[in-house]
């Protein structure tokens, strides 16, 4: 199985990097898999106080799903395919330590959920972030509920409904980011804030996460299960299948080459 994960420890910090560049570091099954054995080791490690979650590159922090393995979903299949995907959110939910997002590029869909679901979110003015799953058919579920969990109604209403990404100075505006540098800052940033969290007592930062999990878990629970019976309805349409066809199909005609 590919590497899809770089995890350098140092000082007490553990800097995770999505690291499939030459994709928009998004997310296929193997990424699911490494990153939630990943985050369950850290969480194990004595080592560690803290994470940075990263994206190779400097374009694109994480495109979110990987169409090569989504676009050809069958319907006996959507269960299967979503299960680890909750197992890799609920790795993060999870996580007893401080864990602190460098958006060093676009954050879109997935990418996009995994920091709304980490501690703590930097980012630069320029870079793009949203949810733009509607725009591929399929019902944005699991994002519209991250996102409200930061963000007024009519905000997330409107990000959800049309799909559009926002820039990183407004995403601070209404709540999405808490920091906002430049981009060559957002890492060195991220590391100052993570190396914050791990100063703090082990057990009283723990016990704080638990309870904040505790408060949102039945309403994560219940937006997981939706979205079973949501892309059971969307893919029976066809409409994301031939939505990611003719975008797989349009990236290799830009293509170089």
């Amino acid at each position: 199985m590919p590497h899809t994960l770089e995890v350098d420890i140092s000082d007490s910090l553990a800097c995770v990097t999505l690291n499939r560049p030459n994709a928009g570091n998004s997310v296929n099954a193997a990424m699911r898999s490494q990153f939630t054995a990943t985050m369950q080791s850290l969480n194990r490690d004595a080592r560690v106080r803290a994470v940075v979650l990263t994206g190779a590159g400097n374009r694109v922090f994480c495109a979110g799903q990987d169409f090569e393995e989504s676009h050809g979903m069958r319907l006996d299949q959507i269960r299967n395919w979503l299960a680890p995907q909750w197992a890799m959110y609920q790795s993060i939910r999870d996580f007893d330590k401080g864990l602190v997002t460098a958006f060093n590029g676009a954050a879109v869909g997935i990418g996009l959920q995994l920091g709304l679901l980490s501690d703590i979110r930097v980012g630069y003015p320029e870079m793009r972030l949203g949810q733009s799953e509607v725009r591929f058919g399929l019902a944005s579920i699991l994002g519209s509920y991250l996102i409200s969990l930061h963000v007024g109604h009519g905000h997330n209403v409107e990000m959800s409904l049309t799909g559009e990404l926002i820039s990183g100075t407004e995403a601070r505006q209404i709540g999405l980011l808490n920091h906002l540098v430049p981009q060559e800052a957002v890492l060195p940033k991220a590391r100052e804030i993570a190396s914050t969290l791990a100063a703090v007592p082990a057990t009283a930062l723990r016990l704080t996460k638990t309870r904040f999990r505790q408060l949102t878990q039945p309403d994560f629970d219940d937006a997981c299960n939706a979205v079973i019976g949501a892309h059971l309805e969307d893919y029976a349409t066809g409409e994301p299948q031939e939505l990611m066809r003719k975008f797989l199909e349009g990236r290799k005609k830009r293509a170089p080459g």
